[in-house]
């Protein structure tokens, strides 16, 4: 195909690349934009669908059921200022983790509510040469499942990172057309297939959702 073979240029059907994206998650962020810049690595969120399955003589049939959102994973590096490491803690206590004490309390409890209001909005932008956003997944509804805090070697030079897993109940995609000469990434794109079960325009939803919408 000629798009394998022909000069790209700014605003050209250049294919995505995995290391353009930035991670934004206002309870981790280093200066107050929400930017965390010592992200290394992210999964994007991503889905299974359930099934129920049906049996009539020798066939068997398959119908869809519900939607489950899996939990993805960050990868961060432990920057000596500001901590990784520090900041991590502080959320895992924003959410409502208390060391046991005495039998006094304290009787604190992790909640839902407290962990979404600590990480605040977690978006991750996959990126254009340009720097400019041309898909955003958002989270709904995050919270903190679990943290690896790396290992130590005497044998490794590596960098310390650490993994945060993170679930959450659904997340959103908006896909934008970039700032490489504004070509809309839905050009080419049969839109007009995803109906309600009638023919006519897709449903208006923030799960596939253009700039003009």
């Amino acid at each position: 195909m000629s798009f394998w073979t022909a000069t790209h240029g700014i605003g050209n059907k250049e294919p995505k690349r995995a290391f353009r994206f930035k991670v934004i998650i206002n309870g981790l962020d280093a200066d107050g934009s929400g930017y965390v810049w010592f992200a290394k690595k992210v999964s994007k969120p991503n889905y299974e669908i359930s099934e129920a399955e049906h049996k009539f003589l020798t066939h068997t049939f398959y119908y869809p059921g519900r939607v489950t959102w899996k939990e993805i994973e960050l990868t961060l590096v432990d920057p000596v200022s500001p901590g990784a490491m520090a900041q991590l803690n502080a959320l895992l206590d924003a959410q409502g983790y208390a060391i046991p004490g005495s039998a006094a309390g304290p009787w604190e409890t992790m909640s839902k509510g407290k962990g979404a209001a600590a990480l605040g909005n977690i978006e991750i932008h996959q990126i254009d040469s340009t720097g400019a956003t041309i898909e955003k997944w958002t989270l709904k509804n995050p919270f903190i499942k679990g943290v690896k805090y790396g290992d130590l070697d005497y044998s490794s030079e590596d960098i310390i990172e650490m993994t945060l897993t993170l679930r959450y109940d659904w997340a959103t995609c908006d896909i934008f057309p970039g700032g490489g000469g504004g070509v809309d990434q839905n050009v080419g794109a049969d839109t007009s297939k995803i109906t309600t079960g009638e023919a006519g325009a897709p449903p208006t939803n923030s799960f596939f959702k253009t700039e003009s919408e």
